[in-house]
């Protein structure tokens, strides 16, 4: 990142009024640095990790680029793509898997990926039936409010059991509304995921293609160019303790007690966290409900797996309860192949190496395990949760007054998107309106 003003922290900034503070250097809050600087505003980011790019990481393991956060975006995330051609960053794919391995009763069994693809596919079209009623216009969530408003008290749970699916029908799905839930079918809403379908473009093959592409050089170097082109002064090492209004300035506590103080504050902080900062006034009761409830998923780990043994590329679809909600075969590395896996159950230990081994084996079981790199989004203090993903009714109650300023902070996150909550795209939609209402509020 050479065009950005990187500090170890926020101790060697002035003291003195900037336009605009943004909280957090995750893709919402880097899109906002970007959007503000380009209308001349002076802009200082504040970033509680080490490393800039919140939800997303790029690191190394087992002598490869791996993402520990989120790592795919879709030939649909149309603001995603115009900034990877606005950068010149190319984007990659991961190899095919030839198998697919589901879990039953009996133990894992092998299909053909055309196979599973068919049979999967068909099930998440009766999971979603009716979606393209209630979101004709998926961007735009409440376009038809009054056919979402039948529907959003559902959990993902209530839609499996209203379709009657045999335990073999859902244990190919519950995967994926458990997974995608952080753990449990109820809690995510049946909106939710039903939203991205939509937005994917409703059929199978669409969906699978929403989870296909990578940048190359890794969500880092996207994020990095978005900061480079912004020049904005980044401070790492600066949680941000409280951030309080009064005389027409904001003032913002951080690091180690240092204070500072803008017309306008950018909030780009995930929803989990924000009953962690200080809010003086507090919040207005739909983020303070929001914050209270949780939006981003609370149970989600990410693992990287160097196994031997596989001679072929796997996809893992695990059913709900199963360690592994997916695994799934990500290349050849010297003496064996890359997979990377989602586990969103607290009960299984990702610190102890046995029972990762245990857990791979039990769906892979001519795996064996050479090493592995997983982080825990749920216990991360500057996260506490992993991708969002509505719950039950939250749609309706929170938007859109979660969108809206409160007096001169602005709110930006893929959690309160209108349309890709939880992705990358989503981030790059709310980091724009949030620098468009803080420029406003900064005069």
């Amino acid at each position: 990142m050479d065009g950005v003003d990187l500090r170890a922290d926020d101790s060697s900034v002035e003291r003195r009024d900037h336009d605009v503070i943004v909280v957090g250097a995750g893709f919402a809050g880097a899109v906002a640095a970007r959007e503000l600087r380009a209308l001349g505003l002076r802009v200082l980011v504040l970033e509680a990790r080490h490393r800039v790019g919140g939800r997303t990481w790029t690191d190394a393991f087992a002598g490869r680029s791996v993402e520990l956060g989120g790592q795919f975006l879709s030939p649909g995330h149309e603001l995603a793509m115009a900034a990877l051609r606005r950068y010149g960053i190319g984007t990659t794919t991961g190899p095919t898997p030839t198998r697919a391995v589901v879990t039953t009763p009996d133990g894992p069994e092998s299909h053909a990926l055309a196979e599973f693809a068919t049979r999967q596919g068909g099930l998440l079209e009766r999971l979603f039936e009716g979606s393209r009623d209630y979101f004709p216009r998926p961007a735009d969530p409440l376009f038809r409010a009054d056919l979402v408003r039948r529907v959003d008290h559902l959990s993902l749970r209530d839609r499996l059991d209203r379709l009657g699916l045999t335990p073999a029908e859902e244990a190919l799905v519950s995967g994926i509304t458990a997974g995608q839930s952080g753990g449990s079918s109820a809690r995510g809403a049946l909106t939710g995921l039903a939203q991205w379908w939509a937005l994917a473009g409703s059929t199978p093959e669409d969906w699978y293609a929403g989870q296909s592409l990578r940048p190359v050089e890794g969500m880092s170097a996207l994020i990095g160019a978005i900061l480079d082109e912004s020049r904005a002064t980044v401070c790492l090492n600066s949680p941000v303790h409280s951030i309080a209004q009064a005389g027409g300035r904001v003032r913002v506590t951080a690091g180690l007690g240092r204070e500072h103080a803008a017309k306008a504050v950018v909030v780009a902080l995930p929803v989990n966290v924000w009953k962690h900062v200080r809010f003086h006034p507090g919040l207005p009761e739909a983020h303070a409900t929001a914050t209270r409830q949780g939006v981003g998923v609370p149970h989600a780990r990410k693992l990287w797996l160097h196994v031997r043994g596989l001679d072929d590329d796997v996809v893992v679809s695990g059913a709900e309860g199963d360690p592994f909600a997916a695994l799934s075969s990500q290349g050849r590395v010297d003496d064996g192949q890359l997979l990377f896996g989602l586990n969103t159950l607290p009960a299984l230990d990702i610190r102890d190496r046995a029972s990762v081994e245990l857990a791979l084996k039990e769906v892979l079981p001519e795996a064996s395990l050479v090493a592995y790199r997983a982080h825990d989004w749920g216990a991360d203090p500057y996260s506490r949760g992993a991708w969002a993903l509505r719950g039950p009714g939250q749609l309706l109650a929170q938007l859109p007054a979660i969108q809206q300023p409160h007096g001169r902070l602005a709110f930006a996150t893929a959690d309160i998107a209108s349309g890709w909550v939880g992705f990358v795209e989503g981030a790059f939609e709310s980091g724009a309106r949030a620098a468009a209402q803080a420029a406003r509020i900064a005069g």
